[in-house]
C-alpha cells in the first residue's frame, strides 16, 4: 500500500549538527481508483433506470386565439384561505358557482368526481383552471392529476385576473 524510503548517507558530513534527512513516502492509489470507478458505474446505472415522473403539456403558440363557446367552457377558480382549506369555485351552472370545501384532499377529490361529471355530460368541454397567486404549487398539482384521472384532456391554465376576484367577491 505504502512504501517509506529511507536515504542513505553519502560520504562524510562536514559540519557537526546532524540534519534530518527527509523520507520518501510512495502512496498506491490503485484501491483509491478502484474504489472511484466502482461508486461511478454503480451511481451511473441506478440513475438511468430511475425515470423522471413528469407530465406533459403542450402548449399553443403565442399568439393563439381560441373562441369557445361558454357551455362547452368549465372555468375553475382555486383560493386558498389562512387555514389549511382551498375554495374552489365553478361556474357549472348559469350564474351558480359551487363551492367545494373541507379539507384540500377532499376538496380536491370532489372537484375531481365533478370534473368527471360534467366531462361525460359534455363531451367537447374545455376546462380553465385558474389559480390564485396565493395557492400552494402543490394544490395546482394535485388538480391536474384528478384532471388526469377524470380523462380531461383539453384544460387551459391561466392566471387569475381582477375581473374573476371581482366575480368572487359577489359570491
Amino acid at each position: 500500500m505504502a512504501d517509506v524510503q529511507a536515504s542513505q548517507s553519502r560520504g562524510k558530513q562536514k559540519h557537526s549538527k546532524k540534519k534530518s534527512h527527509r523520507v520518501g513516502v510512495r502512496i498506491d492509489m490503485t484501491p483509491m481508483v478502484d474504489v472511484a470507478f466502482l461508486l461511478l458505474t454503480f451511481f451511473m446505472l441506478t440513475t438511468t433506470m430511475a425515470k423522471p415522473q413528469t407530465m406533459e403539456i403542450n402548449l399553443p403558440p403565442g399568439d393563439a386565439n381560441v373562441e369557445v363557446a361558454e357551455s362547452n367552457l368549465l372555468t375553475v377558480r382555486v383560493v386558498p384561505t389562512e387555514k389549511d382549506t382551498i375554495w374552489i369555485y365553478t361556474n357549472v351552472g348559469v350564474d351558480k358557482p359551487v363551492k367545494i370545501e373541507g379539507s384540500r384532499a377532499k376538496s380536491i377529490h370532489a372537484l375531481g368526481k365533478l370534473l368527471f361529471d360534467s366531462q361525460k355530460a359534455n363531451p367537447k368541454l374545455i376546462t380553465l383552471l385558474k389559480i390564485d397567486r396565493k395557492a400552494k404549487y402543490v394544490d395546482m398539482v394535485n388538480i391536474m392529476d384528478e384532471m388526469n384521472l377524470a380523462e380531461i384532456t383539453r384544460f387551459s391554465l391561466a392566471p387569475m385576473g381582477d375581473v374573476d376576484k371581482k366575480i368572487l367577491e359577489k359570491i
